[in-house]
């Protein structure tokens, strides 16, 4: 058996150190392991929400990608998609500050004249079974269809701030900041074709 370690302040320490060295190390090792994986898990999250929003196209939007900052301190990222060297659509990587519980990212694609293709909800903390349900309420046929509209100056804005856009049941607030999102993009998009 060996020799038993007196406890006292400078072994604590020591012993402290080497448990925090050896576990740092350990997640160091992860984190380098996995690192890869997630940046092309993440990618491939992109390419996918990229085609859900815009036309086909046979272009890489990913290496064609523009990013602008906002005012606020944000940025958008915009994804040409093109057919046969004729463009189809842009996806726009949009956020908003003011969902119901903060921010709030989506992908929307838009058609060359400025109408909505479609968009894909990316992230967000909304609350379940009200904001949550952004994914699919303003989708193609729901009732707070979104697509084929195009925001122009005035923007898209919820019926109770009267638009012409349902806001999701009891869910006002993360509809504002969906439709905000929206509105965001379709303004930087516009601003950007210049």
């Amino acid at each position: 058996m060996g020799k038993k370690l007196e406890s006292n302040f400078r072994n604590m320490v020591l012993v402290l150190f080497v448990v925090t060295f050896v576990a740092s190390a350990a997640v160091g090792v992860v984190n380098t392991l996995t690192a890869d994986k997630i940046a092309q898990a993440q990618q491939d999250k992109q390419v996918e929400a990229i085609r859900q929003v815009v036309a086909p196209f046979d272009n890489d939007p990913l290496t064609e990608a523009d990013t602008v900052g906002t005012p606020d301190g944000g940025e958008l990222v915009f994804f040409p998609a093109t057919k046969n060297g004729e463009p189809v659509g842009t996806a726009v990587k949009t956020y908003s500050n003011n969902g119901f519980s903060g921010f709030i990212s989506i992908m929307v694609g838009f058609n060359p004249d400025g109408s909505i293709y479609n968009y894909s909800v990316l992230e967000h903390k909304e609350t379940p079974g009200l904001g949550s349900k952004m994914g699919e309420w303003f989708v193609k046929g729901a009732k707070g269809d979104v697509t084929g509209k195009t925001p122009g100056t005035a923007g898209l804005q919820v019926s109770k701030d009267g638009g012409d856009v349902d806001a999701i049941t009891a869910a006002t607030i993360s509809s504002r900041a969906f439709l905000d999102a929206i509105n965001r993009a379709s303004k930087a998009l516009a601003e950007k074709q210049k």
